[in-house]
């Protein structure tokens, strides 16, 4: 995808993504990779009103070169492109489903969310948690690229979704998928549940592997 078009395209997300009620006033970022860097939404910015012309605009090292100054998290983006060389988008929100689970007091070892459906398995597969830290701190970013070395999906405690897809299509689908199983989640609590079994989830993954 040429610069310009990414560009367009990555404005047009943000638009969609606050106008889908996934982001809120200046939360949330995006990115984009380039042939030899990276376009970052801009720090402070609401997604639902982004200037093309504005977008930070990073070298391959991660250098600010051009546009606004890139969102104070842009080191998560990196990091994870760094680990997943197949990811050409990067979707960060604060959606609001995905942020109460990331709140929950979650047991070690069990999932984050539960297999409630093919679609939460296909799209977001196995959701990996992250401990808390402040938003900014550089520990976050190496917390997450460690896990997202073999997660596309990561939920950062207290936080909210970092999801990498091939496309920015890919990650909001999955990102989509993400917060209507946090839903769900919420609606069966208290409710017996019949997630998919371990024999379910595996055909998935030979079926519909890409």
């Amino acid at each position: 995808m040429r610069e310009n078009e990414a560009r367009e395209v990555l404005c047009r997300m943000g638009d969609l993504l606050y106008r889908r009620g996934l982001v809120h006033g200046s939360s949330g970022n995006l990115s984009v990779r380039l042939d030899d860097g990276w376009l970052v939404t801009p720090t402070n910015s609401s997604l639902g009103a982004l200037d093309p012309a504005q977008l930070a605009r990073l070298d391959a090292s991660g250098r600010h070169i051009g546009g606004d100054p890139p969102s104070k998290e842009a080191f998560l983006h990196t990091c994870v492109y760094d680990v997943r060389p197949d990811a050409g988008a990067i979707v960060h929100t604060h959606s609001t489903h995905s942020v109460a689970v990331s709140c929950l007091d979650h047991q070690p070892g069990a999932p984050v969310l539960p297999p409630l459906t093919a679609y939460y398995v296909m799209r977001v597969g196995d959701l990996a948690l992250v401990p808390y830290y402040r938003p900014g701190d550089e520990r976050l970013a190496m917390a997450v690229k460690d896990v997202a070395v073999k997660h596309a999906a990561v939920l950062l405690a207290n936080h909210g979704p970092v999801i990498a897809g091939k496309t920015l299509n890919d990650a909001l689908y999955a990102l989509e998928e993400l917060e209507e199983t946090a839903k769900l989640h919420f609606l069966l609590h208290g409710h017996p549940i019949r997630p998919l079994t371990p024999e379910q989830v595996a055909e998935l993954g030979v079926v519909f592997k890409s």
